[in-house]
């Protein structure tokens, strides 16, 4: 019995590791969907700042009865204050001969902030490469 039970145990870790390969080297693992780094040469970078608002929203308690039927139910006790992002905190690089091509020049990319401050320290004109944010540049 055993020797039944470790048999089918190591057919299932085979039957595994043959789908995790074959998955991998048909590119299932996800990184078809990543976007394609862009080059080109720098021409200038932009940060737009967060912006939030002070916005009101009712402020809810928990009420529970005291019978012998306890029951709980949230309610409105007054309103609180809270910061509403009105605009999220964006990093952009405008490149000209994107992609070597000379006619693609002024092309906004959204950036995360990594590639944003590598971008701000590499030279006017410096040939930069870096994988911009999907799905829109934002910029």
């Amino acid at each position: 019995m055993f020797g039944t039970m470790c048999r089918k145990h190591l057919s299932a870790v085979g039957a595994t590791a043959v789908l995790l390969a074959a998955l991998t080297a048909c590119g299932g693992g996800g990184g078809d969907d990543a976007p394609d780094p862009v080059h080109g040469l720098k021409d200038t970078v932009r940060h737009i700042p967060r912006k939030t608002t002070r916005a009101t929203r009712p402020h809810l308690v928990k009420h529970c009865t005291t019978g012998t039927h306890r029951t709980c139910r949230k309610v409105q006790d007054g309103t609180e204050t809270y910061r509403r992002e009105l605009r999220p905190e964006r990093w952009c690089v405008r490149l000209d001969d994107v992609d070597g091509d000379r006619k693609r020049n002024d092309v906004w990319y959204r950036v995360d902030r990594t590639d944003y401050d590598r971008v701000v320290d590499a030279g006017d004109r410096a040939r930069v490469e870096f994988v911009p944010l999907l799905p829109d540049n934002g910029c």
